[in-house]
């Protein structure tokens, strides 16, 4: 193949026009900064918490459906051993959102936090929360990497580019525009490519439906003497995976600092409900192009076309079956406006990534920790170097793809398993303490390794009821061993909190020895004022102070 001159002429202009969006967001968060007389840093990681409703919808959805969700959709509905049924992403995503605007939108909000670790810092104080940051950022630097790998093979099958170069140069894009407006320039790019998303997918699939080369979808979907069927079934003894998978992708969202970066810009808690019910809805919308994609490639006749055989199944290369599909069932210029809605995917996931990590950073670690009387300029080129050294990270382990895949697995499992509980215990139960926290995060941890993980070659130690050998001779849990340890560590938080609280309060054990200070009696978590020293729990007496405190931080 030769190289697509048209196709890199397109994209230079996509990711001119993302540029000049970002810097002229970033004009408008420098002219909020002059007109707020209070904490410059919430400009930057939350817009002034004033974000526009629309733009609020837009940059939540947009988060969610990065370069995973369109090429993993394509993916499932394609590989003939899944099928339509396993594309999860979609309706889970939905559960998440409604989960979100119901129940965490409110304590979130209404306290003010600034980051999801904001109730960990101020209920158990800096060692613990500090332990539990760490998953959160390794995650954030992992989903870096993979959105970027995606976008590479992407681009190296349509546009015959070397993936290695269509990375540096989104990578740099984004950190630009990031480091320079923060959430404005994220927010206003992410409804841009939000829009180019949404139009290129549909653009292209009128012209896949309709190809030479592949049969009806509709005779195609149950019809197992073409190919196996789209649709994909469920086996009785695939439930319990099917389940895990699901409740993996609509409760591990919750526990992401993205999701609640957009919940904590809205204005009031009305606006959170709104963006997350409405993010909901788009979601769904965003993701048929892609299931109708993977459908067209399952009912394709691969021999006939310039493809030709193996299929891509068989050589491999499932994981790129939405470009591979744009390249050979459709003109060259629509597959060069498809790879558009990759690229938009893929900068609009990554940037919420890169914002979320420096958001951890530099507000839960620099300001709470390191430097507590940190200026407000200060604070601001902190954002900046931790939004640079977390896009680089993320390039350089692009480097490793089976490595970062790995890594990345951890990361998803860290966040249901082990940061979801924690999450719940900490916002709805004024019972947990640091003592229940610290033995919840080692359960989870040690259960999860000794579960196994095929992909690494993990075999497990502990093997729940279905455990078996997969397709590929791998030992395998189909029990929903995920879901189980989550319900296991949320409940070692909650029992050993209530037992060291007891031990403390009849007096069992010398006060001296309470290093969580539960003596001083089941307190909820209250945000502090910036700035302001903390005592060794972290927490506030007086809540109603607090907040009267921070409201004088807020434009």
């Amino acid at each position: 193949m030769a190289l697509n001159v048209p196709g890199l002429i397109v994209m230079a202009g996509f990711y001119l026009v993302i540029l000049c969006t970002g810097i002229w967001a970033s004009m408008r968060s420098k002219k909020e900064e002059k007109k707020c007389t209070g904490d410059g840093m919430e400009i930057t990681l939350l817009a002034g918490r004033n974000i526009n409703q629309l733009v609020g919808i837009f940059t939540l959805t947009a988060t969610w459906v990065g370069g995973g969700f369109i090429l993993g959709i394509a993916e499932a509905t394609y590989n003939p051993t899944l099928g339509a049924v396993w594309a999860l992403m979609p309706v889970p995503y939905v559960l998440t959102f409604f989960l979100g605007g119901f129940f965490f939108a409110k304590p979130m909000r209404e306290n003010k936090y600034v980051t999801m670790m904001d109730p960990f810092q101020h209920k158990y104080g800096n060692v613990l929360s500090s332990a539990l940051i760490f998953p959160a950022l390794v995650a954030d630097v992992l989903w870096v990497a993979r959105t970027l790998v995606s976008l590479g093979g992407t681009m190296s099958v349509i546009l015959d580019l070397s993936y290695i170069y269509s990375i540096i140069v989104s990578s740099v894009i984004a950190i630009i525009y990031t480091l320079l407006g923060g959430l404005y320039s994220v927010a206003y790019t992410d409804v841009l490519q939000l829009i180019l998303i949404f139009v290129s997918l549909w653009v292209c699939v009128p012209f896949l439906l309709t190809n030479p080369h592949s049969l009806d979808i509709s005779l195609t979907a149950y019809n197992q003497t073409f190919q196996a069927p789209w649709v994909g079934t469920v086996e009785l003894d695939q439930a319990g995976k099917w389940f895990d998978d699901f409740m993996l992708l609509a409760l591990g969202g919750l526990a992401y600092q993205a999701f609640y970066q957009r919940i904590l810009s809205a204005s009031s808690y009305t606006q959170a409900q709104v963006t997350c019910f409405a993010s909901s809805a788009f979601c769904l919308v965003l993701g048929i192009p892609s299931v109708l994609v993977g459908a067209v490639a399952a009912s394709t006749d691969w021999n006939s076309t310039r493809y030709g055989l193996p299929t891509p199944y068989d050589r491999g290369q499932a994981g790129s079956i939405l470009p591979i599909a744009l390249q050979f069932l459709t003109p060259t210029y629509v597959s060069i406006v498809g790879i558009g809605a990759v690229a938009a995917a893929v900068m609009s996931s990554m940037d919420s990534a890169l914002l979320s990590s420096a958001s951890l950073f530099s507000s839960n670690i620099y300001k709470n920790i390191i430097r507590k009387q940190a200026s407000d300029r200060e604070m601001q080129w902190v954002i900046r170097i931790s939004v640079v050294v977390v896009g680089l990270a993320g390039t350089a382990l692009t480097f490793l793809d089976s490595s970062v895949l790995v890594f990345w697995l951890v990361g998803v499992d860290m966040s249901y398993t082990i940061m979801f509980p924690q999450l719940v215990c900490v916002l709805f139960f004024k019972m947990s303490n640091g003592y229940g926290a610290t033995v919840g995060l080692l359960t989870g941890i040690i259960l999860r390794v000794m579960s196994g993980e095929p992909l690494i070659g993990l075999p497990p130690a502990i093997k729940f009821p279905g455990c078996r050998l997969d397709a590929e001779g791998k030992m395998t849990q189909f029990f929903p061993f995920r879901t189980a340890i989550m319900f296991i560590s949320m409940a070692s938080i909650l029992i050993f909190s209530w037992l060291t609280y007891i031990i403390f309060n009849k007096g069992l054990l010398p006060e001296r020895w309470d290093v969580f200070n539960t003596k001083r009696g089941i307190q909820p978590a209250v945000v502090p004022a910036r700035g302001e020293r903390r005592p060794r729990t972290g927490r506030i007496e007086d809540e109603a102070a607090a907040k009267q405190l921070l409201s004088t931080t807020s434009c």
